[in-house]
């Protein structure tokens, strides 16, 4: 096998509002592999300013993969446990030089035939544009929409008041994440807030590495609690349960790039369903190539709930996709 990578910087269409700050472009890297003619693709996608693998010896890392692509896989998941990113394009580029074409995981998805119900998630911005994207999910078919809050929550409040007074939680279900965006007293005032709002759950309240007062806040509170953030940099099995027990959220959420691709998330999953801990699976701005592989690797795992899926629309100069959206169900073209 011989393995090459190259840079890839994708722009956004709308500088896309997060509580971090605004998103102009977003960094990634595609990795090929190649064996007796075939080739595999897989997309390393670092997220800057909040991937555990975001450092200066990242590329280095990329190039040594590439340099010793021929040693055993154990061998590379251990070299590779403290670059998520780096593992998962490795994971993506050996199932597609194995299935061929864009397929990772073949199956009732990759035959067009079923699909995956996706949330509509809403950028922060203005809230003029915020209310304008809302509208566009509902006109599109969307039951379950996630909202960014936790810049200008008076603001972010009101629209959740307006969308409540307007749809029932069983009409719309309603989905917030805050990115770590409030202090620990100002999360307990905004968990009762969303709870008279039937919101279904809050992601990330207050900034990960404060186990404590995760804890405190998911026994107390009304709202159910997702762990996103408090997720990422967490490797070894071991101190993975003792977050879990420790905290005992009531879901975790699992990006792959971020938490060591599909055998990370197939650990985070296993350790939550002995524990009676929800999950879904998000997408973290990866390219149609990572995003591809994603779904279809969601699609394998049967969860009901509605994913955290985006759909490659977010970027200009994206690639092409076997991906389709029919309202809120994610489809895969043949």
């Amino acid at each position: 096998m011989t393995a090459e990578y190259f840079r890839y910087l994708l722009e956004f269409k709308r500088p896309s509002g997060t509580s971090r700050g605004v998103l102009y472009e977003k960094e990634t890297f595609i990795l090929h592999i190649h064996e007796n003619g075939k080739k595999g693709v897989g997309e390393c996608a670092v997220f800057r300013g909040l991937s555990f693998d975001d450092r200066p010896d990242y590329e280095q890392k990329l190039r040594w993969l590439c340099e010793n692509i021929n040693l055993s896989p154990e061998f590379l998941k251990e070299e590779l446990k403290e670059f998520p990113s780096i593992w998962f394009g490795y994971e993506q580029a050996v199932l597609n030089l194995k299935h061929g074409g864009n397929i990772y995981f073949p199956g009732e998805f990759t035959e067009g035939g079923k699909a995956i119900v996706i949330n509509g998630l809403i950028w922060m911005g203005a809230i003029e544009y915020m209310e304008e994207q809302i509208q566009d999910k509902l006109d599109q078919g969307f039951h379950c929409i996630k909202l960014k809050i936790g810049v200008d929550w008076k603001s972010e409040h009101q629209i959740l008041q307006k969308l409540r007074q307007k749809f029932s939680k069983e009409m719309l279900e309603l989905r917030v994440d805050a990115n770590g965006g409030f202090t620990k007293q100002e999360a307990k005032t905004v968990l009762k807030q969303l709870n008279e709002l039937d919101i279904h759950s809050i992601e990330q309240p207050i900034k990960a590495g404060s186990w404590s007062d995760m804890a405190e806040l998911c026994l107390e509170t009304p709202t159910p609690i997702a762990l996103d953030e408090e997720l990422i940099g967490i490797i070894d099995r071991d101190k993975k349960m003792d977050l879990l027990d420790t905290v005992q959220p009531q879901y975790i959420i699992l990006k792959p790039s971020l938490v060591g691709g599909f055998s990370g998330s197939d650990e985070w999953i296993s350790l939550a369903e002995e524990r009676n801990i929800g999950w879904w699976i998000t997408s973290a701005l990866e390219s149609n190539i990572g995003l591809n592989a994603i779904a279809q690797y969601t699609f394998t795992k049967k969860n009901p709930m509605p994913q955290g899926l985006g759909t490659g629309s977010l970027f200009v100069n994206n690639f092409d996709s076997n991906l389709d959206l029919k309202g809120e169900l994610l489809y895969f073209k043949k």
